[in-house]
């Protein structure tokens, strides 16, 4: 925990929430070659992971709706509605840090094992993303619908508009605009996307991602989480990958595509998110973000082995299995954050 913390502490946000200016320093390389080491295989099913602390109550609704046999695209929502509806996870749905304008602006992003997928940008005062993103999936022939036009056709399948934008939130916005004067401040709270891969009792994948990404991002900026192949990708021949971190870089790299063709490649789900991480960084070591940046991927395979990797410590993610139940598992790492 105490690694965690000081992760908090430092980790900027893209998809995190707030970004921080930190020193980068000389990489340090977490101990042993972890090229050497393995994903960890899991063939029973059903199978969850997602990323970070409130993936936890996140897998335990999803794992109840999988074992009441409800379809993986119902039980993901079940369970991504759990952070977005609860106002201390600062990242994702209502009670997340609003842009520079102190608006809530939200992303989500839906795909099933037939490569159907739905997804919303930038939208605005709908409380539940996910659910837009699962009706789009559902009930238009699009992919993405943003902005006015994703608000727009929410309200037309029945959802509310409602204020996101808890007093918590307003207060730690306006405290931003007198001290921070548009530059990065330092993350000390637990924010992030919330991605999840589900593998079924028939062994088939699903996927999901929420967020309402970067605070106090200019208005209209779009992360990596709604987009197909950023932020989520799955092949249901091949397996699923999902990112965290720096929404920018994982866009400029296409990374969860990346990761699951390198499994198709036949690498294992460590090595692929592993080799991306390594891409990613040598994209970046030159980059103006480097400083603050933080990348982290989840894998599965259709093996059922899982991993999660990430450019610095500190990035952790739940696994939910029937062998050892619901837990957290700390990802290894290229880097160290410098203390």
């Amino acid at each position: 925990m105490s690694q965690r913390r000081d992760f908090i502490k430092k980790a900027a946000l893209g998809t995190l929430g707030i970004s921080t200016v930190l020193s980068c320093k000389e990489l340090t390389e977490k101990e042993g070659d972890a090229s050497e080491k393995v994903a960890v295989k899991n063939k029973k099913k059903p199978l969850i992971i997602s990323t970070w602390n409130h993936g936890l109550p996140a897998n335990e609704a999803t794992w109840k709706q999988l074992k009441n046999g409800k379809p993986a695209l119902d039980a993901i929502e079940a369970g991504m509605k759990i952070p977005e509806a609860d106002p201390k996870v600062r990242s994702v749905g209502y009670g997340g840090f609003p842009d520079r304008e102190g608006k809530v602006t939200l992303d989500a992003c839906i795909m099933d094992h037939n490569s159907d997928c739905g997804s919303v940008a930038f939208l605005q005062g709908i409380k539940h993303p996910i659910s837009v993103a699962k009706r789009v999936l559902q009930n238009t022939p699009h992919v993405m619908l943003s902005g006015k036009g994703a608000l727009q056709f929410a309200l037309s399948e029945g959802f509310v508009e409602e204020n996101l934008l808890t007093a918590a939130a307003e207060k730690d916005w306006k405290k931003w605009i007198e001290e921070s004067k548009y530059k990065p401040v330092i993350n000390f709270e637990n924010h992030d996307t919330i991605s999840m891969l589900v593998v079924d009792e028939d062994g088939n994948i699903s996927g999901g991602c929420t967020t309402s990404g970067a605070a106090w991002k200019m208005h209209g900026r779009v992360g990596d989480s709604p987009i197909i192949g950023a932020g989520l990708f799955l092949d249901n021949e091949v397996g699923a990958a999902a990112a965290t971190g720096l929404g920018e870089a994982v866009i400029r790299t296409a990374g969860s595509a990346m990761v699951v063709e390198l499994m198709r490649q036949g690498k294992s789900p460590f090595e692929a998110c592993k080799e991306i991480v390594e891409r990613i960084y040598n994209k970046h070591k030159n980059h103006k973000d480097m400083e603050y940046l933080q990348v982290g991927f989840i894998a599965v395979n259709k093996n059922g082995e899982h991993a999660g990797y990430s450019l610095r410590s500190g990035f952790n993610y739940a696994v939910y299995d029937e062998e050892k139940g619901n837990r957290m598992e700390d990802a290894q790492f290229k880097m160290s954050w410098d203390n």
